[in-house]
């Protein structure tokens, strides 16, 4: 059975990126062909005559598929600024984001299609990280990054996902502050207010261990 998720933060750099990494060697290690997509990347370095974004590459790196780069970030820009000012005047378009995943869904079991930033952060001035996942008929995994003030940007980010009309499939907290205080009664106050399952708790790590990472989800078996 074939399954995708859309994978969204509570704010840009709150661990997206190594959280989608780990899944996909999770369900590698349940027995699953995947594949990841990074659709929209800003920050990115010129290489073999094109722009490249080192999330996207770290994410085609832990991939089945062989698809081409240009099908697992099809838009890459050079600043490292919001995609909505770093596009300039190209025109981030949906069908074409659309064709690329469709290419993708079609080698693998899972997908995993990560985001620019945060639920509502603008890819263009078009369309944001909730309109593409609407677009995409996808259900979404919520990143939360474990730090002060983490509480109202989950809640806030929950909220916003249920009124788009999507379905939250779990949420990931990531330990970005290893002496945060009061970080196991933070966990217990989310996993009270957001009716979905907690899938993993990823600790602090100040280098990646994707290995290790991907142990830590112990119930991702019920998305699939």
């Amino acid at each position: 059975m074939k399954s995708a998720f859309f994978i969204t933060g509570t704010d840009t750099n709150i661990g997206k990126t190594w959280t989608t990494v780990a899944l996909l060697r999770k369900f590698k290690l349940l027995g699953l062909k995947v594949a990841g997509m990074k659709p929209v990347a800003s920050g990115c370095d010129w290489q073999d005559g094109r722009y490249k974004n080192p999330d996207a590459l770290l994410i085609q790196a832990n991939s089945d598929s062989l698809a081409d780069y240009e099908v697992i970030n099809p838009y890459a820009f050079a600043l490292p600024i919001s995609p909505h000012l770093a596009c300039g005047d190209v025109k981030v378009s949906l069908p074409t984001i659309l064709r690329a995943f469709e290419a993708l869904y079609a080698q693998a079991d899972v997908v995993l299609v990560e985001g620019a930033g945060g639920w509502l952060s603008p890819l263009s001035l078009e369309y944001d990280n909730a309109s593409l996942a609407i677009a995409m008929q996808l259900p979404v995994i919520l990143v939360v990054g474990m730090r002060l003030g983490c509480i109202n940007h989950a809640l806030l980010s929950y909220q916003a996902i249920q009124h788009s009309g999507v379905h939250c499939a779990g949420w990931i907290a990531v330990v970005l502050d290893q002496s945060m205080p009061g970080l196991a009664e933070n966990l217990e106050i989310l996993v009270a207010r957001i009716h979905a399952p907690l899938l993993g708790v990823m600790p602090f790590l100040p280098e990646a261990d994707f290995d290790f990472l991907a142990d830590r989800f112990k119930c991702v078996e019920r998305l699939i």
